[in-house]
């Protein structure tokens, strides 16, 4: 039987009973059926209400007698299944567990989401597979970046027998979260979800902190021993494909400045897409007198007591850092030019309490549900308020009714942040759609710049003197730090990974500088056996767990390989036919969603106005694509073959 239903080998039964207690009632009633397949507990008066924002639903919003119900019986529920190891109902077809999710959401979830809800429990032929692949004498993958894509990479590289190196910049794994160490650094989407199916963990807080995470993804490298295959302090200069040999050259710089050259069958980048930081022109920027620097670079140690400090910026970063410092700095000054929606953030820096922590690291079947229903609040639930009504009157405000309705309710949420400081709404509310950029969650960032010493200024610094910051209206601040918290070159994807693919053409030629595409954000015409994790089109734009898409990008490419393998194939490519269409149908996908709105100005887009950052489909929509690779979909190079045939 799946590892969904294994029991841990003492159960505490004590324990149990105190954590069914504090249980979130939405996820038990989805144990209590699968554990008694007694469907009554779908059906009224059990059946839970919508949660209210992105709120967990604890309660599920129902009675207190019927919560007592509930937890009793899933109890007795869960104490059998302690004894006896009995499922009654342990793998419930598509059908029933998107009916499952319905319920315990107090919402519709499409029928076609079953399959994916069965991949995420690890249960039926959906299941995620983890097996050993044939194997060929000298069929070696390179692996740029150890950060979670690559670490994603490795460990299935792994489970499979394939042979593989890591090469990462750094001296550590973690990638992102190694390299961002600011003040109230941490994620935007639950860690129960922003972690490896494959390696669960016990999670002290609902949304965890940057040295969390980042301890997390080491303790998954330790795991599965990946150091072992890996150089770091190794930065890949240029990959390089040979036509001769079919096979990638790839340059790399060691830490000592000599230059290695390492061949390899395939290639895959995981560098992801916010690895460049951005830094503005700013004129006067390196006259400043005072300490600067990206946020990506934050000074080890930094003490900002007593300071004056100006941050550029009011992104994801920014609304992290603002309340993290406020109560620090003398006086902070926020250059805040474009505005964001935020939502309401409940669970902020909320602990797990220890009864749930128990029950979520010894009752698998509950710890994946809960993920499941996290899964899809803080992604597709979203996804159909996204996408534009050519009916509905107020374009100018809104997408729809749904999205206007979100447009209301965030705008009362920030009215009553800003407690007394009103005159604020005009420089904080923006006048486009909501989720026209990523949905931030607040953390106490308008509480932060409504404080009397803190200045908001919704205009582009424009000039530095020394000491003294000018902004578009001419006002002037002065500032001791100046903070750039001005994102990453996220349009520019492997912008810092030279490759040179089939006749000699860069990757940045052929995407024309920041156009990238690629099919399934995975795979690019003209450069064979080379692989790209988090490419073009693969971000949440409507948020969501990137490990997902992750995962998902490497149980296609893991398809490819075993083809590769099997069929004794020396070399694949895409079609261009099938790359070129699917980009076209992402284009059209996007076009109709309030990325492309009228007037939107966001970092998912290129200087040519295309969305080259994120996806545009649902969650399960990209699972269904991404599950197997189809020969059909290539050009194939046999391993007898000479070097130039294709068939």
């Amino acid at each position: 039987m799946s590892d969904l239903y294994k029991i841990p080998d003492r159960l505490d039964l004590d324990r149990l009973e105190e954590a069914v207690e504090m249980a979130n009632i939405p996820t038990l009633l989805m144990v209590l059926v699968q554990l008694t397949a007694d469907l009554k507990w779908l059906e009224a008066p059990y059946r839970p209400l919508r949660p209210r924002g992105l709120d967990d639903n604890d309660d599920g919003r129902l009675p207190e007698e019927i919560q007592r119900e509930i937890r009793a019986a899933a109890l007795a529920a869960l104490t059998r299944w302690s004894e006896t190891g009995e499922v009654a109902l342990p793998e419930p077809s598509p059908e029933t567990l998107a009916y499952m999710l319905s319920v315990s959401m107090g919402e519709e979830v499409p029928e076609a989401y079953g399959e994916n809800i069965a991949a995420g429990l690890g249960i039926g032929p959906q299941a995620r597979r983890f097996e050993p692949l044939p194997q060929r004498p000298g069929f070696r993958v390179l692996i740029v970046g150890a950060g979670v894509s690559g670490i994603c990479a490795a460990v299935r590289l792994q489970k499979a027998g394939i042979p593989f190196r890591i090469f990462e910049k750094n001296d550590s794994f973690g990638g992102t979260w190694y390299e961002n160490r600011y003040p109230g650094c941490g994620v935007d989407t639950p860690n129960h979800i922003y972690s490896f199916s494959f390696a669960p963990h016990d999670w002290s807080h609902y949304f965890a902190l940057r040295d969390d995470l980042y301890a997390y993804f080491r303790s998954v490298a330790e795991r599965f021993n990946l150091a072992q295959n890996t150089t770091f302090e190794a930065m890949v200069e240029e990959a390089r494909w040979l036509e001769d040999s079919r096979e990638w050259q790839v340059r790399i710089r060691q830490a000592d400045g000599r230059i290695r050259e390492e061949r390899a069958s395939v290639v895959i980048s995981g560098v992801g897409v916010l690895n460049t930081p951005m830094v503005p022109p700013i004129p006067g920027l390196d006259s400043f007198t005072g300490l600067a620097f990206h946020t990506a670079h934050w000074p080890q140690d930094l003490d900002l007591t007593g300071k004056k400090v100006a941050i550029v910026g009011n992104g994801a970063t920014a609304m992290q850092i603002v309340p993290a410092i406020a109560e620090q700095t003398k006086h902070l000054t926020v250059f805040a030019r474009s505005k964001q929606w935020a939502a309401p953030f409940p669970q902020f820096r909320r602990a797990v309490p220890e009864p749930v922590r128990w029950l979520l690291a010894n009752v698998p079947l509950y710890q994946s549900w809960y993920r499941q229903r996290l899964a899809w609040t803080f992604n597709d639930r979203i996804h159909p308020s996204l996408q534009k009504d050519p009916e509905w009157p107020h374009p100018e405000r809104a997408l729809n009714a749904t999205n206007d309705h979100h447009r209301r309710m965030f705008t009362d949420y920030v009215k009553a942040e800003l407690g007394e400081r009103q005159d604020l709404l005009e420089k904080v509310l923006p006048d486009f759609p909501p989720f026209g950029k990523r949905m931030l969650l607040d953390n106490g960032w308008y509480r932060s710049v409504a404080r009397p010493d803190v200045t908001l200024v919704d205009q582009r610094l424009t000039g530095i003197e020394g000491g003294m910051l000018t902004a578009a209206d001419g006002s002037r601040h002065q500032a001791d730090v100046l903070i750039l918290a001005t994102g990453f070159k996220a349009a520019e994807i492997l912008g810092s990974l030279p490759v040179i693919g089939r006749g000699g053409q860069s990757l940045r030629e052929h995407w024309n500088g920041d156009d990238a595409q690629a099919y399934l954000g995975t795979v690019v015409a003209g450069f064979p056996n080379f692989f790209t994790l988090l490419g073009p089109n693969v971000g949440l734009g409507h948020g969501g767990s990137i490990i997902s898409s992750i995962e998902n990008q490497m149980d296609y490419v893991m398809s490819v390989l075993e083809l590769m393998l099997s069929g004794d194939l020396a070399a694949v490519e895409v079609k261009p036919a099938v790359y070129e269409n699917y980009a076209r149908r992402v284009d059209e996908a996007h076009s109709r969603m309030v990325w492309t709105h009228p007037g939107m100005e966001n970092w998912y887009r290129n200087s040519r106005g295309r969305v080259v950052a994120i996806t545009p489909w649902r969650n399960d929509d990209f699972w269904r694509m991404t599950r197997r690779a189809d020969l059909s979909d290539y050009e194939l190079t046999p391993c007898a073959a000479p070097a130039a045939a294709h068939i």
